[in-house]
C-alpha cells in the first residue's frame, strides 16, 4: 500500500505516463486492474479506517487525523484472524488512541505520525492554522536528498516486512496469513534520494494539464484548501512545481522497487503461486493540477487510487471500468479467505470478486464518499456513479462532472443549474426512500428502511442499489465510453436534481456536524490534559525480544538445532558416518 499515491498519473492508467514503475506496471499486465477505483474520504486516517473497516467515516467516527477508531469495531484483520489468519501489520496505519492494533495479531514497526489527539481539526476556530497543517514547504524545497525521515520509515517497513515472511516460511509453514504492508512514500515532503532522482534526469517534467485557476474562480471548497495550505494569493515558481513533480515521480518509483524486493522475497521463501497480492493507496495527490497541493479534496487527481489484484494462478488478467472504492476490500478480502462477513453488523462495502473471479454477485458501479477535515466547517461527500461525478455539501454550492467526456473536471454541469438547491433536512425521515428511474432494470422492491443503508448489508441476499442518475437506462453500460443517444434524453439539470435527492436523504447533514463537533472537542480537552504532567503515550512499541533471537542457550536446543531452524530452505540433517560420542555407530 502507497501513500499520496495519485492513479491518473500511474502508467497503468496513463500510457502516456512519465513515471517508471515497471513491477506495478507487471503486476498490472498480469493482474485485475481496477481503473475507477477511489478512497471514501482524501485524507490518510479516515481512508484509512475505511478501508480497514468497510464502512464510512461518519459511521466510525473517522473525522480526521487525530480521530480515534473503536477497538469494538471489526476489520479486515478481526475477520481474518477469526480464520485462521496470522495477521500483521508494517509501517503507517495513523491509528490514534491507546488501541494501535485493531485486530492484527502483530505490529512490525511503529507508526510514522502521532498516535494521540494533537491533530485534532478545530471548525470552532477555522481562521486558525495550527503549526501541523500542511504548507508549501513541501514544494519550494522539494530536491534530492540524502536522507529523510520518511526514507528511514519505509526503509524499515520494507525489511522488517521481508522479514517476516521469512519467519512464516520457517516457523508457520502451515498457517495461512495476511501481511498489510503501508509505505509512507510518495506522499510530501517532496525529497528522493540522488539513485531516484537521477533517473529523471533526462526526462521532460510535465506540468499539470490544468493550469491554476485564479483563486478568487476557485470553488469555495478550494479556496478554503489553499488558505489551509498557505498559498491563498500567492504563486508558485514554476521551477519549485517542477522539482516537487520529479521528486513525486522518483518517489513512485522508490515505492516500485520496494515492491519488487517485497515480490522477490515471496519468490524466495515459496509462497509466490499461493499469495494474493493487492496493491492500492490511501488517496492521491493534486500536485499542483488546479493550483492545488496534496489532497482534502474530491477531484480526480486526490481521490482516484490504484488497485490491482495479482494472482495470475488464480484470477484471469482483465481491466475493470466500474466505480469501485477501497472500502469495498474488506468483504473482498474475507470472501478470498472462503469466509462470510456478519451480515448483522454495518458495512458499508461490497465485495469486489464479482469483478474479479465470480460472474455472480452485486456490481454496485458506485462509490460513496466523505471529507470533515480540514478546510471545510460542514461534511463534504461525493457520488460516484457511471459517468458521473457529484460533490456537495450544505455550506458549497453542488458541483456536477462527467468523468468520461471531461475527465479534468473542468466543466462543473451543477454551475448552470435551473433548479432550487433543496434544504438539507434537521432530521432524517426513516420513511423517505431515493428517487430512480423506474424502468432501469436494478429495481428491487424494497422497504424504505432497507432503503436508507448505502449498500444494503444488512440485507442477507441485497439488489444493487437505486440508480437515481445514470446516462443509459441499461445500467450495466453506465461506466462505459459509450455515448447514447439517450444522453440527450436526460438533462444535467434531472441528474443534478437526483443526485442532491439522494444526497440529502442519504446523509443527515446536521446530525453528522454536531458528532464531529463533539468529537473535535472531546479530543481537544482530552489531548491538552494528557499532554500535562507526567506524558503516557499511545505510539506502538515493536516488542524485540532480544532474547529469543539468533543463538540463544534457552529454548532452542543445541547449537546445531538453531541453526537448522533459522536455514531456509531448510536440508536433511547430516552426519559423517563413524563412532559418535557414545561408542554408538550411525
Amino acid at each position: 500500500m502507497a501513500d499520496q499515491m495519485a492513479a491518473p498519473l500511474l502508467s497503468m492508467y496513463n500510457s502516456s505516463s512519465p513515471i517508471k514503475t515497471p513491477t506495478l506496471d507487471r503486476l498490472a499486465k498480469d493482474g485485475v486492474v481496477f481503473e475507477s477505483a477511489y478512497c471514501n474520504s482524501p485524507l490518510c486516517a479516515p481512508s484509512r479506517f475505511s478501508l480497514v473497516t468497510g464502512q464510512l467515516p461518519s459511521k466510525i467516527g473517522g473525522y480526521d487525523n487525530a480521530s480515534n477508531l473503536g477497538s469494538d469495531i471489526p476489520t479486515y484483520a478481526h475477520y481474518l484472524r477469526r480464520e485462521g489468519y496470522h495477521t500483521a501489520l508494517a509501517g503507517k496505519m495513523h491509528f490514534c488512541g491507546p488501541d494501535q492494533l485493531h485486530g492484527f495479531e502483530q505490529r512490525l514497526t511503529t507508526d510514522i505520525y502521532p498516535g494521540d489527539y494533537g491533530w485534532t481539526v478545530n471548525w470552532d476556530e477555522p481562521e486558525v492554522r495550527p503549526d501541523w497543517f500542511h504548507n508549501m514547504s513541501s514544494v519550494l524545497e522539494a530536491g534530492p536528498v540524502v536522507r529523510t525521515n520518511q526514507l528511514d520509515y519505509d526503509d524499515d517497513v520494507i525489511h522488517k516486512s521481508s522479514q517476516y515472511l521469512y519467519d512464516h516460511v520457517r516457523h508457520r509453514t502451515n498457517q495461512p496469513f495476511c501481511l498489510t504492508v503501508s509505505m509512507t512514500h510518495p506522499h510530501d515532503p517532496y525529497a528522493m534520494t540522488k539513485e531516484y532522482w537521477d533517473v529523471y534526469e533526462d526526462v521532460e517534467i510535465p506540468l499539470p494539464k490544468t493550469p491554476t485557476i485564479p483563486h478568487e474562480q476557485q470553488d469555495p471548497h478550494s479556496q478554503r484548501l489553499l488558505k489551509v495550505i498557505d498559498l491563498y494569493g500567492k504563486e508558485m515558481p514554476e521551477e519549485n512545481v517542477r522539482a516537487a513533480r520529479r521528486a513525486y515521480f522518483a518517489a513512485c518509483t522508490y515505492v516500485d522497487a520496494q515492491v519488487e524486493k517485497l515480490l522477490r522475497t515471496l519468490n524466495n521463501c515459496g509462497l509466490s503461486d499461493d499469495t494474493i497480492v493487492i496493491f492500492t493507496a490511501d488517496h492521491g495527490d493534486m500536485l499542483g493540477e488546479r493550483g492545488l497541493w496534496y489532497k482534502m479534496n474530491w477531484y480526480e487527481m486526490s481521490a482516484r487510487v490504484p488497485m490491482v489484484v495479482y494472482a495470475p494462478s488464480r484470477y484471469e488478467p482483465k481491466r475493470v471500468k466500474e466505480n469501485v472504492s477501497t472500502m469495498d476490500l474488506l468483504p473482498t478480502f474475507v470472501a478470498m479467505s472462503g469466509s462470510a462477513v456478519q451480515q448483522s453488523l454495518p458495512l458499508d462495502g461490497v465485495s469486489l470478486m464479482p469483478y474479479i473471479a465470480d460472474p455472480v454477485g452485486i456490481r454496485t458501479d458506485t462509490v460513496l464518499g466523505e471529507y470533515m477535515g480540514e478546510g471545510t466547517l460542514s461534511p463534504l461527500v461525493m457520488i460516484r456513479r457511471g459517468r458521473w461525478k457529484f460533490i456537495y455539501s450544505p455550506i458549497d454550492p453542488p458541483q456536477l462532472f462527467d468523468i468520461v467526456d471531461d475527465p479534468a473536471e473542468r466543466v462543473n454541469l451543477a454551475a448552470v443549474r435551473t433548479i432550487e438547491l433543496p434544504s438539507p433536512p434537521s432530521s432524517r425521515d426513516p420513511n423517505t426512500s431515493f428517487s430512480y428511474y423506474a424502468n432501469s432494470p436494478s429495481v428491487t422492491t424494497l422497504t424504505p428502511r432497507t432503503q436508507l443503508d448505502p449498500y444494503f448489508s444488512k440485507v442477507l441476499n441485497p439488489p444493487s442499489p437505486p440508480r437515481s442518475p445514470s446516462l443509459h437506462h441499461d445500467t450495466t453500460n453506465s461506466g462505459s465510453n459509450n455515448t447514447s443517444a439517450s444522453f440527450k434524453d436526460i438533462s444535467a439539470q434531472s441528474i443534478l436534481a437526483d443526485f442532491l435527492k439522494e444526497a440529502t436523504t442519504r446523509w443527515d447533514f446536521k446530525a453528522i456536524t454536531e458528532d464531529v463537533l463533539e468529537s473535535q472537542r472531546r479530543r481537544r480537552l482530552v489531548h491538552d490534559a494528557l499532554m500535562q504532567g507526567r506524558v503516557t503515550t499511545w505510539e506502538y512499541v515493536p516488542p524485540y525480544e532480544a532474547s529469543n533471537m539468533y543463538i540463544r542457550n534457552q529454548g532452542m536446543g543445541g547449537l546445531d538445532n538453531a541453526e537448522w531452524t533459522s536455514r531456509w530452505p531448510r536440508q536433511p540433517k547430516a552426519q559423517l558416518p563413524g563412532v559418535s560420542a557414545g561408542g554408538q555407530y550411525f
